[in-house]
């Protein structure tokens, strides 16, 4: 399991989430509509907002899955250790994926904070946000 993720057990950033189950898909519509805004955004030249809204289609697919198993989150980086734990480690996500949700969180902080962005970031994201939609759908799912 790791020591970060019971880390995150232990001071509630990851705790039980009864109706978790029941707004998987709806967080995943969410997902899916950031993801279509950012290609939106991305064509009309914006990629600091696209970064934004690339990084935050993939929290939502992530959250997505954590719902999945009735899990809930109150931190980005817990998100992160969910899934890397609940899906990356039981091989249901490829680790590559996992690193491209933790590059997305980087690139959304920079942008969000220190007013960095380029365009090849944001168009190496937008692939990685697709992937990772398309498989958190299977999984929540259950393919």
């Amino acid at each position: 399991m790791g020591p970060e993720y019971e880390e995150c057990l232990r001071k509630g950033k990851i705790r039980p989430f009864s109706r978790g189950k029941a707004l998987a898909a709806k967080e995943l519509d969410t997902a899916s509509s950031d993801l279509h805004s950012a290609a939106r955004t991305h064509l009309d030249g914006d990629f600091k907002w696209a970064t934004i809204q690339l990084y935050y289609s993939m929290f939502h697919a992530a959250r997505a899955l954590i719902y999945s198993r009735n899990l809930r989150e109150q931190s980005h980086y817990c998100l992160v250790e969910a899934v890397r734990v609940l899906f990356v480690e039981t091989r249901m996500i490829p680790l590559s994926l996992l690193a491209g949700f933790k590059e997305a969180k980087v690139l959304r902080e920079d942008a969000d904070y220190c007013g960095r962005w380029t365009r090849a970031g944001c168009e190496r994201l937008l692939i990685v946000a697709e992937h990772f939609l398309k498989r958190a759908g299977e999984i929540v799912a259950g393919k």
